[in-house]
């Protein structure tokens, strides 16, 4: 198990960023939530199985079609027990 939180910058709001993440994610299982933040970036947090967990951060580093990507800071932190994708 694994909890990570990333900021993904570049372009990566009004391109369905956060909402194909949360959809990935909850098809994975994975606990967690995704958010636009005030500064253009997405702050997203994954906690479940690790392998599941490093899919969703691999796939943060390209997003969806209409993405930009700069760059991916990736955060691990404590287990919390998450289950839900919110």
């Amino acid at each position: 198990m694994k909890r990570v939180r990333l900021v993904v910058s570049g372009r990566v709001q009004g391109v369905f960023f956060r909402a194909t993440c949360a959809r990935r994610a909850r098809a994975l299982g994975l606990g967690g939530s995704v958010r636009n933040m005030p500064d253009g970036s997405v702050e997203a947090v994954f906690e479940g199985p690790s392998a599941d967990v490093e899919a969703m951060v691999a796939w943060c580093r390209s997003g969806p079609e209409l993405a930009r990507v700069d760059e991916v800071e990736v955060h691990e932190e404590p287990l919390t027990g998450i289950r839900t994708f919110g």
